[in-house]
């Protein structure tokens, strides 16, 4: 059967119900958030919101450090590429617009913050529109070499634009984006995970959506020995609109975590979260959990979470846990899916009964699981990077098989 349209049975067994899970004592919306890192003692793995993540893996990544500056340079360099007037002076702690969306809520966004003095600062005037995308490059200096980072991203009323954070190279990063969109206007945030391999990356992404605006933020996350991202997003006023897109693929040895929570607070507002993801190799691990909270004031609520894993190889192992919190009644609507399967076998022998290689066979069956969020993602470079990013891996791994 396969994974891209999932047979009741395959989704019944493979969704995960929050009351199937350690469910925490208080509601998602109550978690504790400050800027104090004396507030967040390091995890056990106990902890809910840690349990999933290899701590193990994690090294100083969560001790309250700054930035490895030396002779040799800083532990990451920043490029930004955008149009006059958009690239702002940066932002101290405590110095406005900085602090009023993203208030951290754990250990890492906490260090992050405290330990950024400058946060860069993009915005985006009211009503102007952008045609060429902000571009934000990320680049590590070095296995093992710390930095800490803060960005903040403002939308005008009624603008439009297209802000890309591009991650290369490799370091230890803690790093937090703070957006905030304006009444009426419609930005894109796409964050691009290209590490390598032996880079961490923990992250706090947190949005306000004003009233009547559009917002979409793209997770793609290919690179990194370990990568754990929270996105979140709250509701200024009514109309606002929300839609988190995800792609992932994680190889042998690789941990990619994605957390997400909408929290409903303003009535009439939409949201969507669909997350994609394949892994292969021994030991890759992803991680996905979907939190969306309706509060009472929030009626007229439409909302929809949605999570599929494809699993290529034994020793892959996928994680998936959507949760729901509704309190009020007077909703539009409020679903969630979660679905993990294996490779199917009956596509590729289909694929290579009518003569089709398998290298290639496989190459379709992926690119088809992939296709309907890759549509979404409406950001034409992101798009062709990230379907070369899945042939080189499909490539590697059919190299693999070859040489074993």
């Amino acid at each position: 059967m396969s994974l891209l349209t999932p047979s009741p049975t395959e989704s019944r067994e493979a969704h995960t119900h929050s009351g199937q899970t350690m469910v925490p004592d208080v509601s998602r919306g109550e978690r504790r958030r400050s800027f104090d890192v004396g507030d967040f003692p390091p995890p056990t793995g106990r902890e809910e919101e840690w349990r999933f993540t290899p701590l193990d893996l994690l090294g100083g990544v969560l001790s309250d450090a700054p930035t490895d500056d030396s002779r040799d340079g800083s532990a990451a360099d920043f490029d930004v590429e955008a149009p006059d007037g958009v690239l702002r002076p940066s932002l101290r702690p405590g110095q406005a617009p900085r602090g009023t969306v993203l208030v951290p809520e754990d250990r890492a966004a906490a260090v992050a913050s405290a330990n950024t003095g400058e946060a860069l600062h993009l915005a985006i005037p009211a009503e102007a529109v952008l045609t060429d995308p902000v571009r934000v490059t990320v680049t590590g200096s070095g296995r093992g070499r710390r930095s800490n980072a803060h960005y903040v991203v403002e939308a005008g009323a009624h603008s439009k634009g297209v802000v890309i954070i591009d991650h290369q190279g490799g370091c230890d990063h803690t790093g937090n984006l703070e957006v905030l969109v304006g009444d009426g206007a419609d930005l894109t945030v796409v964050s691009l995970q290209r590490w390598d391999d032996d880079a961490l990356h923990l992250a706090q992404h947190e949005a306000l959506v004003g009233r009547d605006a559009t917002y979409r933020h793209i997770a793609v996350t290919l690179g990194g020995r370990v990568v754990r991202m929270n996105s979140n997003v709250r509701y200024a006023g009514p109309g606002g609109d929300a839609t988190l897109l995800g792609v992932y693929f994680a190889d042998a040895g690789q941990h990619l975590e994605h957390r997400s929570f909408v929290d409903h607070e303003a009535p009439h507002c939409r949201s969507n979260v669909e997350y994609k993801g394949a892994l292969q190799g021994d030991s890759a691990r992803t991680v996905w959990v979907g939190d969306v909270l309706i509060r009472a004031s929030a009626e007229g609520t439409d909302t929809y979470e949605l999570n599929r894993n494809l699993v290529l190889t034994d020793g892959a192992r996928a994680d998936s846990v959507p949760n729901l919190e509704i309190e009020t009644g007077e909703i539009a609507g409020a679903g969630h899916a979660a679905a993990t399967g294996r490779f199917d076998d009956e596509q590729l022998f289909y694929l290579m009964a009518r003569g089709i290689p398998e290298s290639e066979a496989r190459r379709l069956v992926v690119r088809g699981f992939f296709a309907s969020i890759i549509n979404r993602i409406g950001v034409p470079e992101v798009v062709d990077q990230l379907m070369a990013a899945i042939d080189a891996e499909l490539e590697a791994s059919a190299n693999d098989r070859v040489s074993a």
